[in-house]
C-alpha cells in the first residue's frame, strides 16, 4: 500500500511541474530543456530519467487533429472569476498564474484552473494546419488528473487582455511578478463558440506526463498581428513538433 501512494503521488508531482509557480529561474531549472540544439524535443527522452516518457510515451502531446469523430459530447462549462495579475517568464513560455476559485466543469467532473500560457506557433494542428498561436489552460481535478483546454489564436482585431498582459511581460526569465491592482480574466480570451476536438493526452512540455485529457476549441480567437510579433520577439519558437496518435480516437462536438 506505501509503495502504491508514493507511486501515486510521484506521478501527480511530476505532472504539476508545468504549472508550479517558480519564485526563481534558475539555470538547472529553466534551462535544462530547450526547444532546439541538443536539449531540443528530439533529445528530452535523454536529459534526464524523469523525462523518459516524452521518449516512450505512446499518447504524447501535440497531435495534428484529422478524422475527428463527432459525437455527443458534453459541454464543457466555464466558470472563471477576475483574478489580480501574476506573471512569470519561466524560460520556456510567459505564464500567468490563476488564483483559487475559477474551474471548469466537464460532465460532473470539476478542474480548477491554475495558469494558463503561450506557444508561438500552436503546437496543434488541425488538418495539418498551425496558427500564428496558442493559449493553453491548465486545470488539475482533486486526483492531480489534468485538463488542458487549448485556445487557437490567429491574427484579426486586437484583444484587450492580451494588451494588458503584454504590457507586463518580463521580458528576461526570472521571478513571478505580481500587480495586484491589475485584474484580468482569462474568460476574455474564449471564442464565443465553445466545441471542441477532445483526446487523451500529455503534457506538451518534460516531463511529458500522460495524465491530461485534452480540450482543443475548435473556433480560434483573434489577436492583432502586432500581439503575435510582440510575442514572437521573445519566443521566436517554443513548440514541441506534432507526435504519433498511435492507437488514440480523436472525438469532437456535433
Amino acid at each position: 500500500m506505501i509503495g502504491r501512494r508514493f507511486t501515486l503521488f510521484a506521478a501527480i508531482l511530476a505532472a504539476v511541474v508545468i504549472w508550479a509557480p517558480l519564485g526563481t529561474a534558475r539555470d538547472d531549472e529553466t534551462h535544462s530543456w530547450t526547444y532546439r540544439g541538443d536539449h531540443g524535443p528530439e533529445h528530452w527522452g535523454d536529459i534526464d530519467p524523469g523525462f523518459a516518457t516524452c521518449k516512450t510515451g505512446r499518447h504524447q502531446s501535440p497531435i495534428d487533429i484529422r478524422d475527428a469523430k463527432k459525437s455527443d459530447l458534453p459541454a464543457i462549462q466555464f466558470d472563471y472569476q477576475p483574478t489580480a495579475l501574476q506573471i512569470i517568464n519561466n524560460g520556456h513560455t510567459i505564464q500567468v498564474n490563476y488564483a483559487p476559485g475559477s474551474f471548469i466543469t466537464v460532465a460532473g467532473k470539476r478542474y480548477e484552473l491554475k495558469q494558463f500560457h503561450f506557444h508561438h506557433p500552436s503546437e496543434e494542428e488541425i488538418n495539418g494546419k498551425d496558427f500564428a498561436m496558442v493559449a493553453h489552460l491548465v486545470h488539475a481535478d482533486a486526483q492531480g488528473n489534468l485538463a488542458v483546454v487549448a485556445v487557437l489564436l490567429e491574427p484579426g482585431a486586437s484583444n484587450q487582455m492580451i494588451d494588458v498582459l503584454w504590457s507586463h511581460i518580463p521580458k528576461q526569465a526570472g521571478p513571478e511578478q505580481k500587480y495586484d491592482q491589475v485584474k484580468i480574466n482569462i474568460a476574455d480570451l474564449l471564442p464565443a463558440d465553445h466545441g471542441y476536438y477532445t483526446f487523451p493526452g500529455s503534457l506538451t512540455t518534460p516531463p511529458c506526463s500522460e495524465n491530461v485529457t485534452w480540450f482543443v476549441l475548435k473556433n480560434p480567437q483573434v489577436i492583432s498581428r502586432d500581439q503575435v510579433e510582440a510575442f514572437g520577439k521573445i519566443y521566436a519558437h517554443n513548440s514541441r513538433p506534432i507526435q504519433p496518435l498511435n492507437d488514440r480516437k480523436v472525438l469532437e462536438t456535433k
